[in-house]
């Protein structure tokens, strides 16, 4: 094709290639010249070269000028004795799909442009091709999706050598319809299928490209009234798998499966961790399908352990799973290193709301309020504040663990029975120790902490403090409220004001310097 200069001379030539293709069938090979400018190293040439191909293959779907069945090869169809309007179907549904495996390779391409008119021109083709299909109905009622269009579409996405948030928040808008969500859900998982098998070490570009899609996917909450599909139908039938919500679940669920099964980054773990509970078990079929997941990331420690645990606890009061360790890996994660993490916040919210119910043995209790006394003794005062009316909760919920506070004579130091190193709280002792601690930090340098911990000292109120406005203290909004504190009345003086120095001139006594 002869190209007159610039990105305007561009646009007027595949014009005029684009009217002769659909003005003709003898124009055909014209078609060439349109798919060459697609392999065009400039941009803005091969945005236009896309803009006419949508034009051209939506023009030729509409018309029904594409074959439609089993796609024989080009060579035999050629060669054959068929007449010319089969042969012309077949050629053209070859070079359609040539330009969909061109526009599927432009999702890749550095320009953020050019990607986002290659999805926009391939989601046009899913919903014509979805309205006009390609393929021969089975039965009647047979539903059609042009699947093997769409995965192409995904796997794009889903690529293992870049990141493709940014094309992937374009995409979310297509998520809105049944359809597209349904098939996005199967074609995810063929792509982790996929990709996993060729890849030894799978990138960690694709695996947040995966969970960007995934995390995307949101099920509506109840089976909707009225179905809203990308491809637009005439009639929707009840057999459809699609029209209904539990086959989503199932997709939605199995899409999840699949992706955790694998071993993942460790930031991904998180990620994933952060959203569990409120975006992911509710919305699948069989939650306690994730227990294998939870567990596995339960024994990573730290941050991870404590997510999981969360999962987890859902399970277990919510769909009845059976989880003897939750207490103990929770009593595990105690460590003094808990006060000074950047999830201490969460870590203590989540801690008072697995430890709320008021049906926990006492001696489970105990072994937690002992534990945690035990380590605010070396606890920065902004965590002493939060961890203190912590433990007076756990008293005030379990009376039966007052013991500990009210044992006249509670062991010392070097005879308290309670064991530190024992990783089980049922074997650790404590419910046979006293919270002697808690009267050791009653002489804390730090006034607040000195009054919090006086609590104990009287009986303690029936209502539970709120820990909620204490989580999120630092030592920074300790001293600067301090800071503001009103100072005290003038320190009193000797009633007799000093006339110098040292009195009277010459006399070495300093009998009015004296301070009262």
């Amino acid at each position: 094709m002869e190209r007159e200069p610039g990105a305007a001379g561009v646009r007027r030539a595949l014009g005029r290639r684009l009217e002769a293709v659909l003005a003709s069938r003898s124009e055909a090979n014209a078609v060439f010249d349109i798919l060459a400018v697609l392999q065009s190293e400039d941009q803005e040439e091969i945005q236009e070269a896309v803009r006419t191909c949508s034009r051209l293959f939506g023009a030729l779907l509409e018309r029904g000028e594409l074959f439609v069945g089993q796609l024989p090869s080009e060579e035999m169809v050629m060669t054959g004795s068929r007449g010319a309007a089969r042969k012309y179907k077949v050629w053209m549904r070859h070079r359609y799909h040539s330009c969909g495996n061109r526009l599927g390779e432009l999702l890749g391409h550095p320009s953020f442009q050019v990607k986002e008119l290659a999805l926009s021109a391939l989601m046009k083709f899913v919903q014509l091709e979805g309205a006009h299909p390609l393929e021969k109905p089975k039965w009647e009622g047979n539903y059609l999706f042009p699947r093997e269009l769409f995965k192409l579409v995904v796997g794009g996405l889903l690529s293992p050598e870049e990141d493709q948030s940014l094309l992937l928040s374009q995409f979310r808008e297509y998520l809105d319809y049944d359809d597209t969500r349904y098939h996005t859900m199967q074609a995810a998982v063929e792509a982790v299928a996929r990709v996993t098998g060729q890849h030894p070490e799978v990138p960690l570009a694709f695996w947040n490209n995966t969970f960007t899609l995934l995390s995307a996917v949101s099920l509506p909450r109840q089976e909707p009234s009225v179905s809203s599909f990308y491809v637009k139908r005439t009639e929707l039938w009840d057999t459809w798998k699609v029209a209904h919500l539990k086959e989503h679940r199932k997709a939605f669920q199995t899409m999840w499966l699949s992706f955790l099964k694998h071993k993942l980054p460790l930031s991904l773990y998180k990620k994933v961790l952060l959203i569990a509970h409120d975006t992911i078990l509710p919305q699948l079929a069989q939650p306690t399908l994730m227990i294998d997941f939870l567990t596995r990331a339960c024994d990573l420690g730290g941050a991870l352990s404590l997510l999981a645990l969360n999962g987890l606890f859902i399970l277990i009061h919510k769909h009845n799973l059976e989880y003897p360790d939750f207490y103990r890996k929770l009593y595990g994660l105690l460590d003094p290193s808990v006060f000074h993490v950047k999830y201490r916040a969460r870590f203590f919210h989540l801690a008072d709301l697995f430890l709320s119910s008021s049906h926990l043995p006492a001696y489970l209790v105990a072994a937690f309020a002992k534990r945690l006394a035990r380590l605010a003794l070396t606890a920065p005062p902004e965590a002493l504040l939060m961890v203190l009316p912590f433990i007076c909760n756990l008293l005030r919920r379990h009376p039966a663990c007052r013991v500990l506070m009210h044992r006249p004579h509670g062991p010392e130091l070097d005879a308290d029975p309670y064991d530190p190193g024992e990783k089980d709280p049922a074997q650790s002792r404590a419910l046979e120790s006293s919270l002697w601690e808690l009267q050791a930090l009653q002489r804390h340098y730090h006034p607040e902490v000195s009054k919090a911990a006086s609590v104990i000292n009287q009986a303690l109120s029936v209502p539970e403090v709120s820990i909620a406005p204490l989580l999120e203290l630092t030592a920074y909004e300790i001293f600067e409220r301090d800071l503001k504190k009103k100072g005290s009345e003038p320190v009193p003086l000797e009633f007799i004001p000093a006339q110098g120095l040292l009195g009277r001139p010459g006399d070495l006594c300093a009998r009015h310097f004296t301070l009262s």
